[in-house]
């Protein structure tokens, strides 16, 4: 028995869901998402409470039952509040600016690097003198803003020596000893 599968979703106030076929399409103040579905589950909307409802106990079936009501559920605090992430840039000379939602970043490196971010993401970097850069996105779409931070991430990754790299804010950063003089 899922727990989480079987759990109501509540709708706030200002959002609405329609169900089409195996196309589940949430629309708030936030923005429209749409995700496909197993045509085999059936959503149902009633007195502003969703619930997803798998057709048989076979474990193909149990195991997306939690994970289609996850993501419903995802979209519908998407296109009400929306998701924020905070990624941190740790190093000497780092720099991050936004322009036509391209990402311009020196991460110590010989170039800049220029990161096309996607529409549905809203980038800001914010650089204070003393602190180090803070680049932060903006989205409705959960599984796009996670994608898009992990890009980003990936560019320069956290080295455990000196703690240099791309974090989130509030990480924490297992640090390594470095070697020591022998005498």
């Amino acid at each position: 028995m899922s727990r989480i599968g079987n759990k109501p979703i509540a709708l706030p106030s200002g959002v609405s869901v329609d169900v089409a076929g195996n196309t589940v399409t949430v629309k708030g103040p936030k923005g429209e998402l749409s995700r496909e579905l197993d045509p085999d589950f059936k959503v149902t909307v009633e007195d502003g409470v969703l619930t997803v409802v798998r057709p048989t106990d076979q474990k193909r079936h149990k195991s997306l039952h939690g994970l289609y009501r996850a993501l419903i559920n995802n979209m519908v605090i998407g296109v009400n509040e929306g998701y924020s992430k905070e990624l941190e840039l740790v190093g000497v000379g780092y720099k991050a600016a936004v322009a036509n939602n391209v990402l311009e970043l020196n991460l110590g490196y010989s170039h800049s690097i220029y990161l096309q971010v996607p529409q549905e993401v809203s980038a800001d970097a914010k650089m204070e003198k003393g602190k180090n850069p803070i680049v932060t996105l903006n989205s409705s779409d959960k599984e796009l803003i996670g994608q898009v931070a992990a890009q980003i991430r990936s560019l320069r990754k956290i080295e455990p020596y000196k703690g240099k790299g791309i974090k989130f804010v509030g990480e924490k950063i297992r640090r390594k000893a470095g070697k020591t003089a022998s005498k």
